[in-house]
């Protein structure tokens, strides 16, 4: 699990989304810079509305990245690879339970997404940025997808990292 989010956190977390973050419940993982780029979110937000999104990436450079690599082809290559590969989707499915059994261990039980991580897990990959935000919380070796696209990122935190 992450941190407590300082004050200082939620500022720099405003900052970079350009609005007030909603119901931040830990940082997952910080740049190099020490500044927070995934935050974990509850289950269901304060206005009541279900989130299954408990990884979320918060850094402009890390999310346009994110996107960048979105356009390159590489989820339709990994959803296929899944279908054809049963180690490789038998690891994903494990990343999937890992992502269902951290969201849960908030104890909020929310009915609506029961069952529905992230990113097109456990079946084929449609969000590159959650397997990514995944792959930072949770650390290397637990979502091979988010891993994979990982390092196929540039070091977004290299020149002006976000708040410096």
């Amino acid at each position: 699990m992450g941190e407590k989010p300082t004050e200082r956190d939620l500022s720099v977390i405003a900052e970079q989304l350009q609005r007030t973050p909603r119901d931040v419940h830990a940082v997952a993982h910080r740049c190099p810079c020490g500044n927070p780029d995934v935050v974990e979110t509850p289950p269901r937000l304060s206005d009541g509305s279900p989130f299954p999104t408990f990884y979320y990436a918060t850094c402009p450079r890390l999310t346009a990245a994110i996107s960048t690599l979105e356009t390159t082809g590489l989820m339709a290559e990994m959803s296929e690879r899944l279908v054809k590969d049963p180690e490789l989707a038998g690891e994903y499915m494990a990343a999937h339970m890992d992502y269902l059994a951290a969201r849960a261990a908030l104890g909020i039980d929310v009915p609506e997404i029961a069952g529905i991580s992230a990113g097109g897990m456990p079946d084929r990959v449609k969000c590159l940025h959650s397997l990514i935000a995944h792959s930072l919380a949770a650390g290397e070796g637990v979502n091979p997808l988010g891993d994979e696209a990982l390092s196929h990122l540039p070091e977004w935190w290299r020149n002006a990292c976000s708040n410096d």
